[in-house]
């Protein structure tokens, strides 16, 4: 009997050895994806972020770029001439519209709301813009953005 009594002992003590070890091995994975989610949101947010940090309204690379050289030259733009208007060429932009087209928020190159309302002002007067100013950067105000970005390609 006593062989019996003990492997019943043993197999009973290794089976919660088991299920700890499993438990723990479960929460250990547990945690592991928990953190994993975590970081998604922030991984989410950067890349929302860098998304953001580029906004042509519409205009070509080669458009783009021809904005960046008038930026440069006149509106202190230190950047890459890449055709990827990211936040040194709005800074740029918001110190010209802040100068001649109203905009009064800060120069932080996000082209928000009040910059786009600046721009349609800039774009109403000299580039054939016909829309509210409105903030809404729809097919008028990208079509008068490019009349802009084709004369900047003709000329810098």
């Amino acid at each position: 009997m006593r062989p019996s009594i003990l492997t019943r002992s043993l197999v009973s003590v290794t089976a919660i050895i088991g299920i700890a070890a499993g438990g723990l091995a479960t929460a250990s994975t547990s945690f592991a994806a928990s953190e994993s989610a975590a970081a998604k949101p922030a991984a989410a947010a950067a890349q929302d972020a860098t998304i953001l940090a580029t906004q042509n309204f519409g205009l070509t690379a080669n458009q783009a770029k021809g904005v960046q050289r008038w930026l440069k030259l006149y509106w202190g733009y230190t950047g890459a001439i890449d055709g990827e208007l990211g936040t040194n060429s709005w800074k740029a932009m918001q110190r010209f519209l802040a100068e001649y087209h109203g905009y009064t928020a800060g120069i932080d190159g996000d082209p928000g709301d009040g910059t786009k309302r600046a721009l349609q002002r800039f774009l109403k007067e000299s580039w054939g813009y016909t829309g509210a100013i409105d903030g809404d950067f729809g097919s008028g105000s990208k079509a008068a953005f490019a009349r802009f970005a084709n004369w900047c390609v003709a000329n810098f």
